[in-house]
C-alpha cells in the first residue's frame, strides 16, 4: 500500500469550505487573465480608465463568475476570477470583452474613431489556472502597479484603482 505524504487529513475540509457547490459537485476553479486592447494602444487611460473600471464592477458578477482582483493598466487588464463548471474561460472572456466593448463605444465618441471596425479588445487572452495559491496571485496583482510606478513605467497620474470604490 502506497501513502502520500503531502496529504494532510484536514486539508480536504478546508477545500470543501472554500468552494463552491452545485448539487452533486464542490468546485473551485480560479484564473489569471490577462488581455489587451487592440493593436497594442494604451487605451486603458484617461477617461475610459475610470469607465472601464466602472463596467467591470457592473459584470462583475455576470454569468455567475466572481472577479476577486483586478488591475487596469495602460495597456493591458488583469484580474483574478472564479468561473463555474458549466461556463468556458473562453465563453466567459468573449461576454465580457464584448459587452465591455459596446459598453465603451456607447459611452464615449472617441474610442471610435481609433477603433473603427467597432472592436476594443484584441483578439484572445492569456488565461492561467490558479491553485492554492490564490493569495499569492492576489497579492501579485495588486502590487504589480505599484512595481510599475516604483521603476517608472507609470507616471503617477495613471494611477488610480478603478476596482475600489
Amino acid at each position: 500500500m502506497q501513502v502520500f505524504r503531502s496529504y494532510r487529513p484536514g486539508k480536504a475540509a478546508v477545500l470543501a469550505n472554500r468552494a463552491h457547490s452545485l448539487s452533486h459537485t464542490k468546485w473551485m476553479r480560479k484564473h489569471r487573465i490577462v488581455f489587451t486592447p487592440k493593436h497594442g494602444r494604451k487605451a486603458v487611460c484617461g477617461q475610459c480608465r475610470g469607465s472601464l473600471g466602472e463596467m467591470f464592477r457592473q459584470l462583475r458578477g455576470c454569468k455567475g463568475a466572481e472577479m476577486t482582483e483586478g488591475r487596469l493598466m495602460p495597456d493591458h487588464v488583469r484580474i483574478l476570477v472564479s468561473i463555474p463548471p458549466k461556463l468556458s474561460a473562453s465563453g466567459f472572456m468573449g461576454y465580457l470583452k464584448g459587452k465591455s466593448a459596446l459598453m465603451v463605444f456607447g459611452k464615449h465618441a472617441n474610442p471610435k474613431c481609433k477603433f473603427g471596425d467597432g472592436r476594443f479588445w484584441s483578439e484572445g487572452c492569456c488565461v492561467s489556472t490558479v491553485g492554492l495559491n490564490e493569495a499569492a496571485i492576489a497579492k501579485y496583482i495588486r502590487e504589480q502597479e505599484a512595481h510599475d510606478i516604483a521603476l517608472g513605467k507609470l507616471s503617477v497620474k495613471e494611477y488610480e484603482d478603478p476596482f475600489k470604490k
